[in-house]
């Protein structure tokens, strides 16, 4: 969803996705970052400066005007927040904070516009990092309990601009369907494995999201 506000996605070869110009276990798994920790901080703040200068497009905006729904997002950005979204859940982690490597509990949020360098963790002197999820380490326990409660009591799990393919976050859908819930599916791209009552619909997330939202009841909507 964030690609149209000029964030690079991960996996879409065809629109310069990350993993397709770079090795994603140098730059984004623990072994990479101890490997080379200049490279890595480095190129999170590159993205960190181009987050700074995103604005939220049509559908962050009109998602974020539901305050009642719930966000649950792979996206490291805060382009939701910034639409004004009130419960927003990150499964993998934020660009606007940086934590303790050694998982000590240290947090701080950085400027984005100015990423800090590399430095260590004043509670432990282990270097700091981006608060993000890197290959190979599992996802925020407390994040996960939170969405998938909320995928199991939704009447509308709306999924948007998503492969569905990167697990556990794509067994939500799951959760969410077998709990009865309706499934909608908003993606550039057909999305495989639709069940026979899921509803699946061709085009980009600000186009079509702030058209879908405007026609359906958001009362009680993941």
């Amino acid at each position: 969803m964030s690609a149209e506000s000029g964030l690079s996605t991960f996996r879409d070869k065809h629109t310069g996705g990350i993993w397709a110009k770079h090795d994603p276990m140098r730059l984004a798994s623990p072994e990479g970052f101890s490997e080379d920790p200049k490279l890595v901080l480095d190129w999170y703040s590159s993205r960190r400066r181009n987050l700074a200068a995103a604005k939220p497009n049509p559908a962050h905006t009109s998602l974020a005007a539901h305050k009642s729904m719930t966000h649950i997002t792979q996206n490291v950005d805060d382009l939701l927040e910034r639409a004004g979204a009130r419960n927003t859940i990150h499964l993998h982690g934020t660009l606007i904070a940086d934590r303790c490597h050694a998982r000590c509990g240290y947090r701080e949020n950085i400027d984005l516009a100015k990423p800090p360098k590399p430095r260590p963790c004043p509670n432990c002197n282990a270097p700091l990092r981006p608060d993000v999820v890197w290959f190979g380490e599992s996802l925020p326990s407390d994040a996960w309990a939170r969405a998938e409660q909320s995928c199991l009591t939704t009447e509308l799990l709306l999924v948007i601009g998503t492969s569905a393919c990167v697990y556990p976050a794509a067994g939500l859908i799951e959760v969410a369907r077998s709990a009865g819930a309706q499934i909608i599916c908003i993606n550039t791209e057909k999305i495989d494995g639709l069940a026979k009552n899921d509803i699946g619909l061709i085009g980009t997330a600000g186009d079509l999201v702030p058209k879908l939202l405007s026609s359906t009841d958001c009362s009680d909507v993941q």
